[in-house]
Order: C-alpha cells, then structure tokens, then sequence
C-alpha cells in the first residue's frame, strides 16, 4: 500500500460485463460483484479467482474511464502499487539461492555508500530489515511521492531521516527501504531491478503484458485510468509516474497476468514444474518476520478479528478460519490493487480497481474465499461498507468546523508565506499563505504547495494546488 487513505469514496458506476467462466463454488459470484461494485461505485474492477492451478473465474465490470463506453476485461492494465513488493523480494530470494545475497548480511556489504543518521545502526541493518517494515524510520513518503528525486538520490538522503524509533523496535510502513532492497537486487546481479525482474519472473511466468513502470503504458490499447474524488466528485486524474521508488509500488498488470503470479506463489514458486525460487527461500518469505499491531491494519480486521497479524518478506500475513492468509494490498493515485491466497488452499484472489483505495477489494476477497470453504453466508461488502462510512465519518469528526470558530493562533512562519503577516497573536480571515509542505528535506514534494487557510485553534486546511492531491488538514 503506496499511500494511506480514507476508506470510502462517492463516484458514479457503469457497468460493461467481459466474458468469465463461472460454476461449482462460485455460482452466483459474478452477481454478487456486480452487486458489490455497483454499491460502492467503483468505476471499473477486474478480478480473477485462481484454484489448484486453474484460473476459475475471470472477469471485468464497469468501464476503464468515467464517461467512455470502453469496458474493463481481464486484459486491461492496472497500476499494482505495492503488490510489487512481493516481485521484488521475489528477486532477492532469486539472488539468496545463488548465493549473491544473505537476508542477514548488513545492506553496506551490497552499497558501500548506504548512510543512516546513526553509525551504529547503519552497520548493523539489514537486507531483511529493508523489506519487513521495522527500519525504526518514519515513513517519509515525502521523499518520493511528487517528487523529483531519483532513486539514488532518496537513497542518499536517507541518511538525514531522524529515527522514529529503534531499530527493529516498531512497526512502520516504509516504502523507501524498498529503493535499497533494489539498489541491492542490481548491485549483486549486475542488472537493474526493472530487467532483473522482466527477464528471471515476468518472461518465465508468460507476464507479457506487464510492465514495471509507466514506460509504455501510452502504446497500450488496454488500459484503466485512474481516479479519485476531487472537491467531492469522482474525476479522472493523470497515471502517478513512480519509478524513482519502483521495487515498492510501480508495477502494472491485468488481472490475466496476475493470475500466472498467483499460480507460480501457489504452486510454491514453480512454473511448468521447475522451481524459480528454492522451497527454503519460498517458506522464508511467507514466515512472519516482524508482528503489526492492530491499529496499523486494515479496516477489514475489524470483521475477522484475526489471531495474529505479521509482515513477511513482502507479504501480509494473518490468519482466516484456520488457514493462513497470505496477502498484500496497493495504493496510489486512483488505483487499488489487492493479491490475497490461502496457500494450504491453493486458493488465490486478484483484485484490480481504478479508483483510490476502493476497499470492496477486501470484501470480495473474503467471499471468494467464504464460498469455497463453504459453512457461512456471511455479507462482506454490507458489512465493511458500514465500517468504512463510520471511519470515514470518525476521520473527519476533529476538523469538523464549529459556527463560532476562533482565530487564536498564527500561521506557522517556518511553512508559510502570508499576506498579510499574522500578528504575533492572530491570524486573521483576510490573511492568505502560500504553504510549502516538507520544507525541512529540500527539493522534496514540489507538488505540495497550496493555500493554506486557517480552521480552528491550532488547526489549517491545505488546498494543495495540484487538485490531485486534494485538501488536507493540520494541527500545526
């Protein structure tokens, strides 16, 4: 998951079913997605159900883009945001069984230059440590979404990252450790992390239509387009161009090629009978390597209440009904993917979706799942669509604006030019900032600047002027 977001999203549905087999457990399932998608007004959704090593069912539903007739099928291309992870760790279990790379081996073995702010910990952190989320720094998306920093160059500045926490102490989301865990795939193979993952995964698995970057998506015939609400509607909106953080989220793909990833993970990365990654390595990614706590999850764990929650090597891991559930989800502007499989099972689920963060992703999931282990009727999308209005309502409860609202504090300086000046004690209706986020990591996130308009108390309202990134709220 590239970005966090809220849960729920308003836009308007229109449906163009594509061919799909469908039968045994599944009967009725192409009804109950449509229904699903229809309730919460997905634009277009392309999803695939793989069993034993067949595809079962295949299918598209709504349109690539609001207010064209062109239909979503199984061959229409989405951006897969961090279900790239697992191809990228993929990789390194590729190079772990060559003996190029040891997941306990220190990342300045593979890149002398690798800096951290703390000496200590820079000797000592590891190439598991990239790809398991506990590096003990914030998440500093800033350093690559809408920015203009390559991958070398958020490498760099890395080593001016103030640690959030110790290392291997907490849990927190970083998808800058994944420009590492590439950096390191192309320091031990000799090849970048693109070509290391097109010619050893996608060429051996048939993945011909994907590709690892927005790189030719413009030749393509077949291809959704994002969106996401702006001031309140749901609008088309530009691909993100994410290939300066690639290893963590910039993959594309339809669900027709996912569904040959999902055959190859459930058949414990084998394809055609030979074997990519040796049965040792496969088992270590889907070990749980470091535990997440709850409130870190996703809002569908409310409803499944799972006995544990853990981060792999790239994969989500939790329990469901006794099985293990191995799983991983992807965000970014206008897009979301899903990838979840029950290994004991083999029994997987692809979800695509060209809206942001469309979490009835979860919900079809599940029932898929619920279908072929039979014993419950249980109605996932009724149920999380409750949730997620009630969180999406709970989000917004602080910034709800009172009628008699006071102008007690000023406009913080070290982030704003205003017009005029705030006195040392108010900052008035008239007053009016420009607001340059993340001032503190120079160069970063030039698409953040926007007005910035004062709320309530020591709250402000950002309108950012690149309408993508919508509006948001501080407590500054």
């Amino acid at each position: 998951m590239i970005r966090a977001s809220a849960c729920c999203l308003l836009f308007v549905l229109l449906s163009a079913p594509t061919a799909g087999a469908q039968g045994g457990p599944l009967q009725g399932f192409d009804g109950y997605v449509a229904t699903a998608v229809r309730d919460w007004e997905v634009p277009g959704l392309a999803i695939a159900v793989v069993r034993n090593d067949s595809v079962v069912f295949m299918r598209g539903f709504g349109v690539r883009t609001l207010g064209k007739p062109d239909p979503v099928d199984e061959h229409t291309l989405f951006a897969i945001g961090s279900t790239t992870k697992a191809f990228t760790t993929t990789a390194l279990a590729m190079l772990v069984d060559e003996g190029k790379v040891r997941w306990d081996d220190p990342v300045t073995k593979y890149l002398p230059g690798f800096q951290l702010a703390n000496p200590s910990v820079t000797r000592e952190f590891t190439v598991r440590d990239l790809v398991t989320h506990r590096s003990g720094l914030p998440t500093a998306d800033l350093l690559w979404y809408a920015s203009p920093n390559t991958a070398g160059e958020i490498i760099r500045r890395l080593r001016f990252l103030k640690p959030a926490s110790g290392l291997r102490s907490r849990y927190a989301y970083n998808n800058n450790m994944y420009a590492v865990a590439g950096a390191v795939i192309a320091a031990a193979s000799g090849m970048p992390w693109e070509e290391f993952v097109r010619r050893r995964i996608l060429l051996p698995l048939g993945m011909t239509s994907t590709l690892t970057g927005v790189g030719g998506l413009a030749t393509r015939p077949n291809v959704a387009t994002p969106h996401r609400p702006i001031d309140d509607t749901i609008r088309a909106i530009p691909y993100r161009d994410l290939d300066n953080i690639a290893p963590a989220g910039a993959m594309n793909a339809s669900v027709a090629d996912l569904a040959k990833w999902v055959r190859f993970q459930l058949d414990s990365a084998r394809v055609g009978g030979r074997r990519l990654v040796d049965s040792t390595s496969y088992r270590e990614m889907l070990a749980p390597q470091f535990v997440i706590p709850p409130e870190s999850f996703y809002p569908a764990a409310r409803l499944v209440r799972p006995n544990f929650i853990a981060y792999g090597l790239g994969w989500f891991l939790q329990d469901y009904r006794g099985r293990k559930l191995v799983m991983h989800t992807g965000s970014i502007d206008g897009m979301s993917a899903l990838i979840g499989m029950l290994p004991d099972e083999r029994l997987g689920v692809i979800v695509l979706a060209n809206l942001d963060h469309a979490e009835l992703r979860h919900a079809l999931m599940y029932h898929a799942f619920d279908l072929h282990l039979g014993g419950t009727s249980r109605d996932w999308s009724a149920e999380l669509r409750a949730i997620c209005t009630g969180k999406r309502e709970s989000d917004e409860l602080p910034f709800k604006r009172p009628s008699r609202h006071g102008w007690s504090t000023p406009a913080p300086r070290y982030h704003s030019e205003c017009t005029p000046a705030p006195t040392r004690t108010a900052f008035t209706a008239t007053s009016t900032c420009v607001w340059r986020r993340a001032r503190w990591l120079p160069g970063s996130a030039p698409g953040y600047v926007g007005d910035l308009e004062h709320w309530h108390h020591d709250i402000y309202r950002a309108r950012w002027r690149d309408r993508v990134l919508g509006r948001s709220f501080y407590n500054l």
